[in-house]
This record gives C-alpha cells, sequence and structure tokens, in this order.
C-alpha cells in the first residue's frame, strides 16, 4: 500500500483550514485580552516601573505589554485568525453552493433512507390525482415544489430559507471586518490627553506614552469650567464649555461632562479630571481698627501686600471647606515691629473677624481660583467599521442559529393497482423544530391521499 505524498501548499492549506488552529488562536486572543486588561495600556513608564518593579517592568517592556494592542505580536494573531477564518470558509464555501443550487431534485431510495424524517403511504387514487393534490399541498404549506418526472415516478422538491446556510459565513465576515477596523485605529488613530486652562486654548494634545505632541488641526478653547459639589464637598459632576475655532472662526461649542463628549472631524474630546491652574487671587477687605481706614486688596497666594500702618500682609493657604463653614484663607499679618499673626478668614461669615481683636478687621470678599480642564482624546477612524462588523455579526449569529435550511422530498409510483407516495424531509438546523412540523405535514399528507367521507 502506497501512500500519498503532499505537496508543500497542501501541506500550508491544510495548516490554515485546521480546526486545532482555531481553537489554539482563539485561546491565544482570550489570554492577551486578560493580558492588556490587567496590565495598564500606554501609561507613564514612571508609574509601571513604580507599579511591577524594575524585573518585571524590563521582562513586559520587551513583550510589549504596555501597548500590546500594537505590538507586531498581536497584529500577527489577529492576521492569523484571520486567514484562518478565510481559509475555513474557502474551502467549505463550494459544497454550501453546490447545495443550495444544485439540490437534489430527483431521489433513490438510499437518499430516502438517509432521511431521519420520513414517511410511507398507499392511496387509492391514481398518479395524475395524486400529483396534483400533492403540489397543491406542498404549495399551501410549506413552498411551491420542483416537479420532475421519471418513467411512472413523479417527484417533487421544495425547500424553504436555502439562505440561512450562509449565516455563518456572515459571522465569519463581520469578524474579518471588525479585525480591520481595529487594525485600521491602531495604525491611524491615537489616544492621547490635554489639560486646558480656563480662558485658554490649544491646538496640540499629548499621546500616552509620547514624547511628541499631536497637531489637531484646529483649536480647542475652554470657555468655561464649572463643579458641582454633593454638601460633604466631593465633586458630584464638572462640566467644560468648549468651542472648536478654525482661522480663529468658531466652527462649534458643547458644553461636555462625563459620559458627554464632544466629537468633531472624528476627534473626541471626552471630561476626565480637573485641578487648579495656578495660585488662586484673594480679594481681601482690610479695616484698620484704630483708624478706622478701609482698604480693599487684591492679592495672589504668597504675595505679600502693605497694609495701612506699615504692616504686611500675605496669603498662605486656603480651603474649600474649613470645619464645614465654607471656603477659608489662612493669612499671615507681619507687623513692622512685632509678633507676626496667622489668621483663618472665612469667605461665609464676613464680620467673623470683628469679634477677634487685634490690629486689623480682615473679611474675605472673593476668591478667583483658575481651573483646568483634563481631556481624554481619542481618535479612531476605523469605529464605523468595527460598527459594521458588529452589526454584521448579529444579523449572522441570528440566521445561522435561529433559521434552517429546511426542505422536502415526495415520490409518487403506481403500486399494484394504487399509488404509493414517499415523504422525507431534512433541515441543517433545529431538528427538534423540524420534527414537530414534520409531524404536522404528516397528518396534512393523510388527510390529503386518503381523503374521508
Amino acid at each position: 500500500m502506497t501512500v500519498k505524498k503532499r505537496n508543500f501548499l497542501t501541506v500550508v492549506w491544510d495548516f490554515f483550514c485546521s480546526l486545532k488552529l482555531t481553537i489554539i488562536t482563539l485561546i491565544l486572543l482570550a489570554v492577551t485580552s486578560i493580558i492588556g486588561t490587567i496590565i495598564p495600556q500606554t501609561a507613564n513608564p514612571q508609574e509601571n516601573l513604580q507599579r511591577f518593579g524594575e524585573t518585571k517592568f524590563k521582562i513586559f517592556q520587551a513583550l510589549d505589554f504596555f501597548d500590546m494592542y500594537h505590538s507586531w505580536w498581536f497584529l500577527g494573531l489577529l492576521a492569523l485568525v484571520s486567514l484562518n477564518l478565510i481559509a475555513c470558509s474557502i474551502k467549505r464555501l463550494p459544497r454550501v453552493m453546490k447545495t443550495v443550487r444544485e439540490p437534489k431534485l430527483i431521489p433513490d431510495e438510499t437518499h430516502y433512507r438517509s432521511l431521519s424524517n420520513r414517511v410511507e403511504y398507499t392511496s387509492s387514487l391514481p398518479v395524475p390525482e395524486l400529483r396534483e393534490k400533492v403540489a397543491r399541498l406542498l404549495g399551501k404549506e410549506f413552498a411551491t415544489p420542483v416537479v420532475n418526472e421519471e418513467g411512472e415516478r413523479v417527484h417533487f422538491f421544495a425547500q424553504k430559507t436555502p439562505w440561512a446556510r450562509f449565516g455563518v459565513y456572515v459571522t465569519h465576515l463581520s469578524i474579518l471586518i471588525i479585525f480591520a477596523g481595529a487594525m485600521i485605529g491602531n495604525g491611524f488613530g491615537y489616544k492621547a490627553y490635554v489639560n486646558i486652562v480656563e480662558g485658554d486654548s490649544t491646538d496640540v494634545v499629548w499621546p500616552r506614552g509620547g514624547e511628541k505632541p499631536i497637531d489637531l488641526g484646529f483649536t480647542v478653547l475652554c470657555e468655561d469650567f464649572r463643579v458641582d459639589y454633593w454638601p460633604d464637598r466631593r465633586p458630584k459632576d464638572y462640566y467644560s464649555d468648549l468651542v472648536v475655532l478654525e482661522n480663529g472662526q468658531e466652527v462649534m461649542r458643547k458644553t461636555i461632562e462625563v459620559n458627554h463628549p464632544l466629537t468633531y472631524k472624528g476627534i473626541t474630546f471626552y471630561q476626565s479630571s480637573f485641578g487648579p491652574a495656578g495660585d488662586p487671587t484673594f480679594e481681601l477687605k482690610v479695616t484698620e481698627r484704630r483708624t478706622g481706614e478701609e482698604q480693599t486688596l487684591s492679592v495672589r497666594q504668597g504675595q505679600p501686600s502693605r497694609l495701612p500702618g506699615g504692616a504686611r500682609l500675605r496669603v498662605v493657604g486656603f480651603t474649600d471647606n474649613f470645619q464645614g463653614l465654607g471656603g477659608a484663607a489662612r493669612v499671615e499679618i507681619i507687623p513692622e515691629s512685632g509678633k507676626r499673626r496667622v489668621l483663618t478668614v472665612l469667605n461665609n461669615y464676613p464680620e467673623f473677624d470683628v469679634r477677634r481683636g487685634g490690629d486689623y478687621i480682615l473679611s474675605l470678599v472673593d476668591l478667583d481660583q483658575k481651573q483646568y480642564t483634563g481631556l481624554q482624546v481619542a481618535k479612531d477612524p476605523g469605529v464605523w467599521v468595527v460598527w459594521v462588523g458588529c452589526t454584521l455579526l448579529v444579523i449572522g449569529c441570528m440566521v445561522a442559529f435561529f433559521v434552517s435550511h429546511r426542505r422536502i422530498w415526495v415520490t409518487i409510483m403506481p403500486l399494484k393497482g394504487k399509488s404509493a407516495i414517499v415523504v422525507g424531509g431534512a433541515a441543517h438546523r433545529n431538528q427538534p423544530g423540524f420534527e414537530i412540523y414534520f409531524e404536522e405535514l404528516k397528518k396534512q399528507f393523510d388527510e390529503e391521499i386518503n381523503p374521508r367521507a
């Protein structure tokens, strides 16, 4: 016995068509996805070094675990899965096409014996009359049949939803489209961040883990920033009034908050964080107790200012909520001679300092603390491709799992002055459901070919 040797191309083709390859690549994709979830992607190298230590950091960096979805091996894994899907589809598609386009129209005894759903009848009606009854019954209860004659025998074939066999290939195509969208996003998109101070603008953003800024091609202005607080002074929500400018002209504006971003020319700005920008400016009302002379000062934190009588004043600190009494500033009074004093001035209680005593009465009139808005910036030109793939995936799965290609064969033949009828059926999905349907069809046949008085 001789064994036929396979050439190199055949070996390669069988490798890409292998079910084992499918299982292995899917397991690898699942494992790498877990790695990408556990290890922060495109984080600051210093943060990763502190989090994992020097040894693990070097190993993970060599394996591209910190930017896994852009690594050559992950893209290569996606390409391998794609080739496996394409090869499997090409190998099996011709057989499915033949089943749909060239169905078996004239079944023989062997074909009927291969069907799990079949039944045989004997009728006293002649073949021509049965032919009309069977054609009418199939057209009414199932689908319009194709009729063929073979000598004295008459064969019927009817089918429904033959396109259901292509649901799995729509699913395969959708996965390839999703992979293509992911690769487009990885190759031509980015994730970045930017901090914009109230009243300032920028036309660049900084990529995660990158050193060079990315030019937006337009300007984003933060016109205003606001924060809502809970009663315990925890941030409840925060908003940024953003304006998009091109050539100095406003082209778009939107107030963004968490989960309500701004998108322009495929670039999306998400509200991410906020914080104080620079030293705050305080407006203080100072009254010299001895003379009653009043003076309003506008000072920055840490900046000394001259008071009536020769003393100096300096704001050394500020808090949004001092012991539940609201905003307060820590103010240092430095007299020309004598001991310096540090006072707490409350914004909500301007007359509180009158009772304190001392040479000066202080009240906090206003505070101007500029904030910056922290924005996450994302550009993903492949996102619409992914959405198309996801839509096709849902359609393909629904067709593949919930719609079946159903076929009915009927043969009528003369038998010793009577007529014999053989009925068989098959479905490539949902066999239990088709069995129930076939039982109902058998009752219809019995009533049609053997009418009772």
